[in-house]
Parts: structure tokens; sequence; C-alpha cells
């Protein structure tokens, strides 16, 4: 089926009309959102209701709640968990935004607060740099998630990035599948991801994937979700930065220590099943870590070159085999075109092992 006729190729997909016109033409009862692109979009969840089309993923008010990162720091508040320091959503106005800036401190962070994949964010470790990463961030996440919006947060200089997977089903049961470390990354997006993280201790661990639970179980979660946290080195303390209210690009290393297959089960949970039924686990205890599992992302950039999306044809591409190796693969084959107008992620590669040291072998 032909997208977006007479549209650019980002905002072919972006169109909220022509996908909900495409899923009618084919006869597709259900959406699958993947990431990106529309996978956060409220209005688009809505849009899919008002059509008959079940959206798999989160109900539009969890979504608006989660979904949009400032005010899912306000739930995060509401429900007993730390946050990092930061303002308000920014206004268009410097000089109010300056002396925001100076209230958090610098080194601070500018997040976009719809999307993510690193889009909009930027580092500013001065007032000198403000106002150009501001307006720059802002053009980023408006080109990518047609939303510019974003806010400024407190920089923690010495952090790893452990994130919770999360299962609600429309019963109001919710399930954690432990955590991974997203803490190796280039440009503010993950490249290489764990399960579980190393670092942590039982008792840490507990902790974490407690928060992450708290903050769904307050809002009533559905589906898959990735609650976000940032782990202060220096003190050992957790703070929380986002919810993504989708699947991840890193969910295989979590179904490999798991056992769990995530989208199926997100299929499952749409069609009304509980989290029991979807997963084969009758409750929380039943799921188990085993084993150690590393992914990393094959992509087409220029190392040389601030690892900026590379394109072009593909001349040559072998696959990674051997045993415990996972491919989760795209557009990678010799012969294959990328083009500049999409992420540069080709291929995942997965390799899971009893322990970590033999998985990163």
């Amino acid at each position: 089926y032909r997208i977006g006729e007479g549209l650019g190729p980002v905002a072919a997909y972006l169109s909220i009309d022509e996908i909900i016109r495409v899923a009618k033409e084919s006869g597709a009862d259900a959406i699958h959102p993947g990431y990106g692109l529309l996978s956060e979009n409220p209005d688009f969840v809505d849009a899919c209701a008002r059509n008959g089309i079940t959206f798999i993923g989160p109900k539009a008010e969890t979504m608006r709640a989660l979904g949009d990162k400032a005010s899912a720091r306000r739930v995060a508040i509401e429900a007993g968990v730390p946050v990092i320091p930061a303002t308000e959503v920014l206004g268009d106005d410097m000089d109010a935004i300056r002396k925001e800036a100076g209230e958090v401190g610098y080194p601070l962070m500018l997040k976009a607060s719809w999307g993510g994949g690193g889009r909009g964010m930027r580092p500013i470790l001065s007032e000198a740099e403000l106002e150009e990463k501001v307006l720059e961030g802002r053009r980023e996440a408006e080109a990518a998630f047609g939303n510019g919006e974003g806010y400024l947060e407190k920089m923690i200089t010495r952090a790893r990035h452990v994130e919770v997977q999360i299962l609600g089903d429309k019963h109001g049961e919710i399930y954690h599948l432990f955590e991974r470390d997203c803490s190796v990354q280039r440009r503010n997006q993950k490249v290489v991801e764990r399960a579980p993280a190393p670092y942590l201790s039982e008792d840490q661990r507990a902790e974490i994937c407690d928060l992450g639970r708290r903050i769904c179980a307050h809002v009533n979660y559905e589906c898959a979700g990735t609650v976000e946290f940032l782990m202060d080195m220096e003190t050992g303390k957790f703070y929380f930065i986002e919810v993504n209210p989708r699947v991840q690009v890193e969910h295989t290393v979590t179904e490999e220590v798991t056992g769990i297959d995530i989208v199926q089960a997100q299929i499952l949970i749409a069609e009304g099943k509980s989290i029991a039924e979807a997963t084969g686990k009758a409750d929380q205890s039943e799921i188990r870590l085993n084993g150690h599992a590393l992914q990393t992302r094959v992509t087409t950039e220029d190392p040389l070159n601030n690892f900026i999306p590379d394109y072009g044809r593909i001349t040559a591409y072998r696959s990674a085999t051997g045993m415990g190796i996972r491919l989760d693969g795209g557009t990678a084959y010799a012969g294959g075109v990328i083009t500049r107008y999409y992420d540069s992620l080709l291929t995942k590669v997965t390799a899971w092992a009893p322990t970590p040291e033999k998985a990163i072998a």
C-alpha cells in the first residue's frame, strides 16, 4: 500500500490520516506502532479508537500523562519516586529560560518532551551555549516528532542509565521484567544494552524494579512500557527520567533473559488477556532471570565524523552467526540502499550466555 502521496518521506509516516486510511483499506483491525514516528502520539491512539481499530499500546490518557517527559515527572513526584531537578516546559522567552537554567544550575541537559532516541537532546555546559543549543534541539525535535517542546534537566556527570521493563494488563495487574543497562551511548542514543545490569546488588535491583512498578501502577498502565532511571554512581541513588510508552529497540535482551516474548504479550494484552495468560507466568514471582544478554546495534554512521548518519548502497554484508546469537534484521543486505530520511539502525545483534563475560565474548 502506498502511503503519503505528495508528502515527504518522514511526513508520510507522521500522517495519522494516511495510516488510518491504509489500515482500513487493508482490513487491519489493530495497529502495532513499533517505535519512533507515531508510537508515542496520543492523538493517533484516539484516531484508532474513533475508527474502530485497536491500538496495541497504552491508553491515550496514559500516553498523555507519561509520553510527555515533563508531565511524566509530575506523575513520578505524585507516586513518590525521586526525580532529577529540572525546569518546567520551556517557553519562547530566552531571558526567562536563562533565569530558569540558572536556578537549576549548570551543567544541564536539554530534553525533548515528546519522543526519544536522543532526538532533541543537547548537553549545555554553560550559559554561553544555552540559546544556540535550545534552538538547535527544538528544531531537531520538531522535525522528528512534530513537536519541539522541551525542558532543561540537571546533568549527573557520573551516571548509569538503567531502565525497568513493565507489562500491564486491562485488569489492573502490573509485572516488571527486571532491568536493563543502557549506559553505552553516542549522541545521547543507546548503542549497547545489557540485561540484567551486572553492577546492581539484589537490594538495588528490587528497589529500582519497585520504583518502576510504582509509577505505572499510579496511572493504571496497560501494555508494554519502559521506566528509565539515572543511577548516580557517587551515591547509588536512582532518579526517574522518563517513561517510554511503547516497546523499546532493546527489548530483545529482556526477552532473552526472561523467556517472555514482549511483542506477543503486547498483542495478547490488547486483545484483553491477562498478563498471566499473555506470558504464561501466574504471578510476578514466576518471572526469573536466566543468564545474561547483550545487544549491539549495527548502524550506518561515520565514526570519524561524530557518528553522523551515512547513506548509500551496501556493497557487501555478512551477518553474525553462532550459538546464542539472535539477529533482528531490517535493511541490512548486500545491494540495499540506505537513505538519509530514516534512522541509521540496520540490524540488532543480541548475544545470550550464562554469564556476562561469556555473552560479551
